[in-house]
């Protein structure tokens, strides 16, 4: 990017219109996590402009402009949505690589072709979709009827934006929804690219409203009264948040929240390829994923070896500028987590674990919110470091008796948002994917097909997002009782 790119407008209802503070009212400044110069500029909204918007959704929701066309012709629209994402994925994953960090190679497969994914996947839900369901009933026919849930407000982290953001635009657009979407301040710079998308597929006035802000304006939004459904992805806290502002009107949450999953590697597994499969889910976006594999649970009599290969993994992990292509390991988000993370490491050290590799900044890069990936030896699961969200390039690496302590370990846990099991039988790798108590688990991969329901067991969330059952979340259940036969 040669300079900073200033939008001086907001995404209000369709149509991209001044900010109701007007051209001096408060902007977010988006800043490298790697160069720490200021690479763009947006408008922070404003409660005015959460009005606006919920207003203009709740006047195109209410009209039936949108949720009244055909779901044919609702899929149209969606479809051209996710094709022109699709052509414009190079440009999308290059800026939330210099947005948030995440690496190029990475950004490009998860971020940017993630999403189109996700959108192709909801598509095809829609399409296999019935609104409407005859049952005989007790004391006669019934009806049962689902009926879009009305305006959603969608609250997106900075992590994934674009996958995240697709997760919930998607199903709520084909079930009918009108949408107010919340990126966060970090990466608000993509969200733009998808308003010029969503504008040129012809989405009806109103549908869609696109409001970069921080936490405050994310908590008016939630809980407008003109909003019907919450979707929310972030933090525990945060989600708890969201949760007691909805109670105030009732509006139906889904929450997408942390994580800290564990890996387990069998007596039997091929060491091989389980650190081929770990050390990618383990470290990946640098260690800023909710379903990251972040503690790895290792039979004590191979704990030695499985120790050398992850160490030696980690540290050849390429760490530097999130846009070289050879780069697997970017700067954190901001200097704030950079130093949470800095922070976490020397906790650990302090409970007795040991750093077999990283815990530090990488040499050679002064600028940029870099920390080394680390890998954690000697640690039990009662460490903060083994049951606290770092969030940051962190895994910790567990001993285990047997497969009962190892299942055991794995659901001592306040998160089950995902997994994984290594093994050289995979059927006795399904029979422990049944025993952990989270929302979704690999056996002998690691795997996040929206095809399938995500969420979580636990405080890593409620609800689902993805295939029929995250379709679901957007409809309203009706019950049509009609007179008996004769």
């Amino acid at each position: 990017m040669a300079g900073p790119i200033e939008h001086g407008q907001l995404f209000i209802g369709g149509t991209l219109t001044d900010p109701a503070a007007g051209p001096g009212g408060d902007v977010i400044d988006v800043v490298s996590p790697h160069t720490e110069a200021v690479i763009g500029r947006v408008p922070h909204a404003s409660r005015a402009d959460v009005d606006r918007a919920v207003a203009a959704a709740r006047t195109s929701f209410d009209s039936g402009v949108w949720a009244g066309l055909p779901p044919a012709e609702r899929i149209e629209v969606v479809t051209r949505i996710k094709d022109g994402i699709l052509a414009r994925h190079e440009e999308i994953a290059r800026m939330i690589s210099a947005q948030n960090g995440s690496p190029y190679s990475w950004s490009v497969l998860a971020q940017a072709l993630g999403a189109v994914m996700v959108w192709d996947s909801a598509i095809a839900v829609a399409r296999g979709f019935h609104a409407e369901e005859r049952r005989a009933g007790v004391l006669g026919p019934l009806i049962v009827r689902r009926e879009p849930v009305g305006v959603v407000a969608a609250v997106v982290p900075w992590n994934v934006p674009q996958f995240v953001a697709a997760a919930k635009l998607a199903p709520a657009l084909l079930a009918g929804c009108s949408v107010v979407l919340k990126p966060s301040p970090e990466t608000p710079l993509d969200s733009y690219v998808l308003a010029e998308i969503a504008a040129a597929a012809g989405l009806p006035e109103g549908v869609l409203s696109i409001l970069p802000a921080g936490p405050e304006t994310g908590e008016y939004l939630v809980g407008h009264p003109g909003v019907d459904k919450i979707s929310f992805t972030g933090s525990v806290a945060a989600g708890k948040r969201v949760m007691e502002v909805a109670a105030r009107h009732l509006a139906r949450v889904t929450l997408e929240l942390g994580g800290k999953s564990a890996a387990i590697v069998l007596p039997d597994a091929d060491l091989d390829a389980a650190v081929a499969g770990i050390v990618p889910s383990a470290w990946m976006n640098n260690g800023q994923a909710c379903v990251a594999q972040t503690r790895v649970l290792v039979p004590r009599a191979r704990y030695a070896e499985l120790a050398e290969r992850l160490t030696a993994a980690a540290g050849a992990l390429t760490v530097g500028d999130p846009l070289d292509p050879a780069t697997r390991v970017g700067p954190l988000v901001t200097r704030r987590r950079r130093e949470r993370t800095l922070e976490y490491i020397a906790i650990g050290q302090r409970e007795g674990a040991k750093v077999l590799t990283g815990g530090g900044r990488p040499a050679g890069l002064p600028t940029g919110w870099y920390v080394e990936p680390t890998l954690f030896g000697e640690v039990t699961n009662d460490m903060r470091v083994a049951r606290e969200e770092i969030f940051g390039p962190v895994v910790c690496l567990l001993s285990y008796e047997d497969e009962e302590q190892a299942v055991a370990i794995a659901d001592d846990s306040a998160y089950g948002l995902s997994g994984s099991v290594w093994t050289g039988d995979v059927e006795h790798g399904l029979a422990i994917a049944r025993r952990v108590r989270t929302g979704t688990y690999s056996v002998n991969t690691f795997s996040l097909d929206m095809f399938g329901p995500f969420g979580g067991y636990k405080d890593s969330g409620m609800g689902r997002e993805g295939g029929p059952e995250g379709y679901a979340e957007y409809f309203e259940q009706k019950t049509i009782h009609l007179p008996p036969a004769g």
